[in-house]
């Protein structure tokens, strides 16, 4: 059983509060009865009035909200179990975080223009499992190959520039990391699809995919970044950029989009290259390779099916309420034959 929408169950604690306000107002009752005479006279003068009635109404009102507030957690429970086979590909996106990825040529900047279309080729996957790496002078594993994509749209949002601490950029370690993440003797077929304004500081990148692609690997590059180029801001505590990004004479670095470099590695696999700027065209491009990729049955698991259960302690709670309209605070005939307080008539 797993609980939808927990954070209701602080609602609970009214009910013991409704209680103690309830035992209050009898006990303020009684008291000003003392006050206005004598108690055993009283009753006599109200011979319908009922000590168990209200004890009852309130137990009814008590459990309604309960049943209230039990449907707005809305329980679920696994109703059967199921075979779930799965297709698809195993796809590992390979994020360049090097400094020149914080460069603004590209709004908001590089690297949240990247995270942006990760996430976003995400949201259109079906049933492919995923990987994430990050790198800049060398690769980091970020997550390993799964299924779960809310785990992994969360690994993603906290990629940044700090996470990997040699700087520049070896897309040639990406390469070759991204290729431990498949199972050679898998049949599924492999995709990585890096995203990187093509800057590269080592050398070997062309060769690294080449032998990528004698396993069976295929790559997408997606360039981020502009031909002109542009500053790689340095910003403060306070986020504000104080200065730029300045080479050994001095000079503000321009860093600017490497689209060959990243061509060449694509074809190298077979693969393609697409520009990042427009990011429903990447989008369109990324579906089109997925679909003529062949996709094969990598995973069969038990699944529970679990269904939402509200519905039940709302009709509970509704009927309650409609009951609690037809007791009355009077003595009825069976309240009379239980006499549960010892209510002399």
């Amino acid at each position: 059983m797993e609980l939808d929408e927990s954070k209701y169950l602080y609602l609970l604690f009214i009910l013991p509060v409704l209680a103690l306000l309830f035992l209050y107002n009898q006990y303020w009752k009684r008291k000003k009865q003392r006050e206005f005479g004598d108690l055993d006279l009283i009753k006599k003068l109200s011979p319908e009035s009922s000590v168990f009635k209200p004890i009852l109404k309130l137990s009814v009102i008590l459990l309604a909200l309960t049943g209230l507030i039990l449907g707005l957690v809305n329980p679920k429970m696994g109703t059967k179990i199921e075979t779930v086979k799965r297709e698809g590909i195993d796809i590992v996106f390979a994020l360049d975080v090097s400094k020149s990825m914080l460069a603004e040529d590209v709004a908001p900047s590089r690297l949240e223009k990247s995270k942006q279309i990760v996430s976003q080729i995400i949201n259109q996957l079906g049933s492919d499992r995923i990987g994430i790496v990050a790198y800049a002078g060398s690769a980091f594993p970020v997550l390993p190959i799964t299924t779960d994509y809310s785990v992994a749209k969360m690994f993603l949002q906290s990629a940044n520039t700090d996470m990997v601490s040699s700087q520049g950029t070896s897309l040639d370690e990406a390469i070759k990391l991204s290729a431990t993440y498949f199972d050679e003797k898998s049949k599924t077929s492999k995709l990585l699809i890096m995203i990187s304004d093509g800057e590269d500081h080592s050398e070997g990148a062309e060769s690294a995919a080449e032998e990528a692609n004698k396993l069976g690997m295929k790559i997408i590059t997606i360039g981020v970044g502009t031909e002109k180029g542009g500053p790689i801001p340095l910003r403060g505590a306070n986020g504000i950029v104080e200065s730029f990004k300045r080479d050994g004479n001095n000079q503000v670095v321009i860093t600017k989009l490497n689209k060959d470099g990243l061509t060449s590695i694509a074809k190298a696999t077979k693969g393609g290259y697409v520009d990042g700027s427009n990011t429903k065209e990447v989008l369109d491009y990324v579906k089109n390779a997925l679909n003529n990729i062949q996709k094969t049955e990598f995973e069969s698991t038990q699944m529970a099916d679990f269904q939402s259960q509200f519905q039940w302690f709302l009709s509970f709670a509704f009927v309650l309420l409609f009951l609690d309209i037809f007791l009355l605070e009077r003595k009825t005939n069976w309240v009379k034959k239980l006499n549960l307080f010892n209510e002399k008539e």
